[in-house]
């Protein structure tokens, strides 16, 4: 069977000493609509748009430092405790989505407080583009030729060059394709609700939504922990969605008794 091969580079362009990623250009991009469609919906509901640029700071450095510290802490930490300078080595890849949500969680929070705002409202808004945020930085991903999945005879499966000669799942895609679905589902409802959904509705989909998907994708996944899980039977990844899905299921049950 003829497979769809894949070795396009990273590399989206060089200028001189300056080499530029299709990730970085992906990532950047995501920020950018992000903070658009943050002022979009404080100018749709009336609040003061002064306080979205350093809430939006607020979240991306959460969003960096929890994703940098997650891939650290729990995918590689015998190393990182062995060389912690190599935790700052950021341009050596490296995030985890996991603690990149944990952190964005906590720096919202202690934003919130700061600009004496509702921290559910923020962050049911704010997850929204959060997803396509996702959807962007698994492109990239797929662009890097990395968190490939295992290998398979399916007829969709790719062969990485960049990688090996095996035909593989494209994980990278099946969460990409999983978080532009949970977009456009969430933008629909908010839309629809002409923004009066019930506080916590939206945070507990995505959570629940975006981990269930991460949670069934780990088993056509790469084993990315170099360390290991089988004492769990199953994946770190898996391991670290359980809390989140479980969180979303209870702002689910939450917001519809409250309402």
């Amino acid at each position: 069977m003829e497979y769809f091969v894949w070795n396009a580079s990273p590399i989206a362009f060089s200028f001189g000493p300056i080499t530029v990623f299709w990730y970085g250009i992906l990532f950047a991009t995501s920020i950018l609509l992000g903070l658009e469609f943050m002022k979009w919906a404080f100018r749709l509901e009336e609040k003061n748009e002064d306080t979205i640029e350093p809430l939006f700071l607020y979240t991306v450095i959460g969003i960096v430092v929890g994703a940098r510290l997650g891939h650290c802490l729990f995918y590689d930490p015998a190393f990182y405790f062995a060389n912690p300078l190599k935790i700052l080595a950021v341009w050596e890849g490296g995030l985890a989505s996991h603690g990149g949500g944990l952190g964005a969680i906590i720096a919202l929070y202690f934003g919130a407080k700061k600009y004496k705002m509702d921290f559910l409202w923020l962050i049911d808004r704010l997850i929204i583009p959060t997803a396509f945020f996702g959807f962007l930085v698994r492109m990239g991903n797929f662009m890097n030729s990395e968190i490939v999945g295992v290998k398979t005879d399916v007829s969709w499966a790719i062969v990485f060059t960049r990688v090996d000669s095996f035909a593989r799942h494209p994980a990278q895609l099946y969460e990409a394709l999983s978080y532009l679905f949970i977009f456009i589902l969430l933008f629909f409802i908010y839309k629809l609700s002409k923004a009066k959904v019930q506080p916590g509705l939206l945070f507990g989909i995505f959570l629940t939504l975006v981990f269930s998907a991460r949670f069934l994708i780990e088993f056509v996944k790469v084993k990315q922990a170099d360390y290991d899980t089988s004492f769990l039977f199953m994946s770190t990844g898996q391991a670290l969605s359980i809390p989140f899905l479980l969180v979303g299921l209870g702002f689910i049950i939450w917001s519809l008794k409250k309402s």
